[in-house]
């Protein structure tokens, strides 16, 4: 059974939303309005051109499913219909011309980590943003404006956009004071390999050592950007407890370089989040790195190179490998160069970047 789109598949898509739209006249404004259950027909085709335009990108990391069409109408009924599933508010607008829909955004209000102290949960627009080719000039720009009006009414904070490097919105956000915070670097093929030394399984005693490095970390955080990571007062006890329930769940592996009460840095090899990838590509074969510190990086501008940090990645590449996971994408903020340059030596590429407006 073949399980994802093929190049010609994916050309077809985008090639159906090239032609000029014909439902209205060519000059005619566009409107943007709240997408209702009746607009589920016009928004697959779109969404489907979207994940295909992904999928140029990075074949490997955006791959779009078999079953993609299916997977986003089911995704639209569920956050656009009158029994929507629980969870963080979910926003879709449309930009029209007379009776043709010809883009959409999907946003969000995201709840904050609770290791940080964010005042005001922010708005998130999310990678399926998009335009369709024959849409009028100044359609995304529209959607943009009416999406920030629509997040900030809905009680929004700060606004941030996730886009896919090299993805068409870039420049757009550009313009609109949007400027990159977190890079998602991403790497596709792993392989099982001997343990490295001194990286071993965390274990209950390791938490304590765990929680003192993580505090390292939001202490960099917050110097990086004390706007988007203010740290919580009571972040090492969130997180200290969050570390207890992670031990306990067998779809991930927490891992540590050196002995109990000499812990020199931790990773969490974890599964991929749909709030990374769109309903139209499939998570399941993709993982993701966000909780990884050590040492060998703590010095921001250094060149990032040590046993302890270059071992942790290696293990939880092992770690994926072994659980069949085939790509991962590793978090890491857009200004702290010693861990991109760790992570860059390892392979990974920048996949998609969060933007947050100034």
């Amino acid at each position: 059974m073949k399980l994802r789109w093929s190049r010609r598949q994916v050309a077809a898509a985008l090639a159906t939303l090239a032609t000029p739209v014909t439902a209205a006249p060519r000059r005619t404004a566009v409107r943007t309005r709240t997408a209702t259950m009746a607009d589920i027909p016009q928004l697959v085709p779109l969404l489907l051109a979207d994940a295909g335009a992904r999928a140029m990108l990075d074949p490997k990391l955006w791959a779009v499913a078999a079953d993609a069409e299916a997977r986003i109408g089911e995704n639209l009924r569920a956050e656009l219909g009158p029994a929507a599933r629980p969870g963080p508010r979910m926003l879709w607008l449309v930009a029209e011309t007379g009776e043709s829909i010809v883009g959409v955004t999907h946003s969000m209000i995201i709840p904050p980590p609770g290791i940080y102290a964010v005042p005001t949960a922010p708005g998130l627009l999310l990678d399926d943003c998009f335009v369709a080719p024959a849409a009028p000039a100044g359609t995304a720009e529209a959607l943009l404006l009416a999406t920030e009006a629509a997040l900030q009414q809905a009680g929004a904070g700060d606004l941030i956009a996730s886009c896919p490097k090299g993805g068409a919105w870039s420049a757009l956000y550009a313009r609109h004071g949007y400027e990159p915070v977190t890079d998602y670097l991403g790497k596709a093929g792993f392989e099982a390999q001997p343990a490295p030394d001194g990286v071993r399984s965390a274990v209950v005693g390791d938490v304590p050592a765990i929680v003192a490095l993580s505090a390292r970390h939001r202490r960099t955080l917050a110097e990086l950007n004390p706007r988007f990571w203010p740290t919580h007062a009571e972040a090492d006890a969130r997180f200290g407890r969050w570390m207890q329930i992670s031990l306990t769940l067998r779809d991930r592996d927490m891992l540590v370089a050196g002995p109990t009460g000499d812990v020199a840095g931790y990773i969490i090899a974890q599964p991929a989040s749909p709030l990374h990838f769109p309903a139209a590509h499939d998570v399941k074969p993709l993982g993701t790195i966000d909780d990884f510190y050590a040492g060998d990086f703590a010095e921001v501008s250094a060149p990032g190179r040590g046993a302890d940090a270059e071992g942790l990645l290696s293990a939880a590449e092992t770690a994926f490998a072994r659980r069949g996971i085939t790509g991962a994408i590793a978090v890491c903020p857009t200004a702290w160069a010693s861990k991109s340059a760790l992570l860059e030596r390892a392979g990974y590429r920048r996949t998609k970047v969060w933007l947050l407006k100034r």
